[in-house]
């Protein structure tokens, strides 16, 4: 059975419109903060070391998104993550936030590509970081 790496996010004043409710550029904010916590969390790669000696990143090629129901100030929001591919350089996830009651509130597919920061080209993703994304495989249906 494979892992789903989950976390919690609360919804702050920042976050929030005039209507009150989350301004959806935001949710974009703590998506990249939800991959920045897996990276650290759960593959053991850290952005700082990615980024810093590692001279790497995983920018977005790919982002689709679909907003469910709105989330309003003080929501506490669980992300959850599962892979569904994991390529040469490249991999896809899809992520959901979901409100108290486990209802949907955004559901996200999304493939990055892990680039040489010096070029801005692709390479291929550290052994060790394609075997931890191995644990978060989705199931097949």
């Amino acid at each position: 059975m494979s892992e789903v790496f989950r976390n919690t996010v609360r919804i702050r004043f920042k976050h929030c419109d005039a209507a009150g409710i989350v301004f959806y550029p935001r949710y974009f904010e703590m998506l990249n903060d939800f991959i920045e916590d897996w990276f650290a969390d759960g593959l053991d790669w850290p952005f700082d070391a990615m980024h810093g000696a590692g001279h790497a990143g995983v920018p977005t090629a790919e982002l689709q998104c679909r907003f469910v129901a709105p989330s309003r100030l003080g929501d506490l929001l669980t992300r959850e993550l599962r892979v569904t591919h994991v390529g040469r350089s490249s991999f896809a996830v899809d992520i959901r936030f979901a409100g108290p009651g486990d209802d949907t509130r955004m559901v996200v597919t999304q493939r990055l590509v892990c680039v040489d920061t010096r070029t801005m080209s692709p390479q291929v993703l550290p052994e060790a970081v394609r075997t931890a994304m191995g644990r978060f495989v989705a199931a097949a249906a």
